[in-house]
């Protein structure tokens, strides 16, 4: 088999999948192959291991080359003092030096990033960035799901910083009432903006069970008005979040990823809401606020641009 240079290749660690691409960078860039298979991670870390081994096995047999390098995209981070993995909600992985172990099973180099910072990465290459926001040089990518990340991209590179959490805007501090966040810390980002903090603040203030799009939907035919409540909630803090990060960053562009990013009044009343409270007085706001371009594929291609 052949080792093309010209080739990036990418993997994605996921909870329940493992997804591999390879990609032919360029203008328009090129995806030769796309495949996943179960990562089966309750079966632990060596398993884990093996699975990443057998994907990567698999996609050189079917493409008929072998990779030089290889990027992958993880839950959680690797630590760049310790070198080993932190923050990751496949506890598994906590605490092992997953690129270590990666580059001597598969015995080439080994990039990793945050999923995050794939996706922010991916979007900024080759996703909704380029047709926006051709000329934009600071892009933060946001993850609003089940729980809540984000990534920030400086001239198409990962700002991983000096603790590897980067752009980790889910663990700031937005509103009390968030109550207690997994992190140990109080009204974390993502115990207000994450899906699941939604529905339990609509279940705390009616008494009743609701899954987000019920409440969203119940929200725009006016006819609950502890749904509105909840989505006036979400449009207000997602506002004052964000509105930190503008005040730090002052990005070109922010892409909003994940369930709670497919919510149309975060486009629609958002960037008021961030507008409100961002440092300017000339009551101006540019920051283009938009949705992803690749969906679920952002997370692999950002990690085969690792090695870009």
């Amino acid at each position: 088999m052949n080792a093309n240079k010209n080739l990036l290749w990418g993997i994605d660690l996921g909870g329940t999948k493992v997804e591999g691409a390879v990609i032919r960078p360029g203008d328009k860039t090129e995806v030769l192959i796309r495949k996943r298979i179960p990562s089966e991670s309750a079966k632990g870390y060596q398993h884990i291991l093996g699975r990443i081994k057998e994907l990567v096995t698999q996609i050189a047999d079917e493409i008929q080359e072998q990779p030089q390098t290889i990027g992958i995209g993880t839950p959680g981070t690797l630590d760049p003092h310790s070198g080993v993995m932190k923050n990751s909600n496949s506890t598994s992985l906590n605490g092992q030096p997953l690129q270590k172990d990666l580059e001597a099973l598969l015995g080439i180099p080994v990039k990793l990033a945050n999923d995050a910072n794939c996706f922010a990465l991916a979007e900024a290459r080759m996703g909704i960035v380029p047709d926006l926001a051709p000329s934009a040089q600071v892009v933060f990518g946001v993850i609003m799901g089940t729980g809540v990340g984000g990534g920030v991209v400086v001239n198409n590179k990962i700002i991983n910083g000096n603790q590897g959490i980067g752009g980790e805007w889910g663990h700031i501090f937005l509103d009390a009432s968030g109550g207690k966040c997994y992190c140990g810390k109080i009204g974390c980002v993502e115990t207000v903006l994450a899906g699941p903090s939604l529905e339990r603040y609509y279940r705390e203030q009616s008494g009743k069970e609701a899954k987000l799009p019920d409440i969203l939907a119940s929200h725009k035919n006016g006819s609950d008005a502890v749904a509105s409540k909840t989505m006036e909630r979400l449009i207000h803090f997602f506002g004052l979040g964000l509105s930190n990060i503008v005040n730090i960053l002052d990005p070109d562009i922010i892409v909003i990823g994940g369930g709670v990013g497919n919510i149309d009044l975060l486009y629609q009343e958002g960037p008021a809401a961030i507008k409100k409270h961002v440092f300017d007085t000339s009551k101006n706001f540019h920051t283009i606020i938009a949705k992803p371009k690749l969906g679920d594929s952002a997370g692999v291609f950002g990690a085969a641009f690792l090695n870009a």
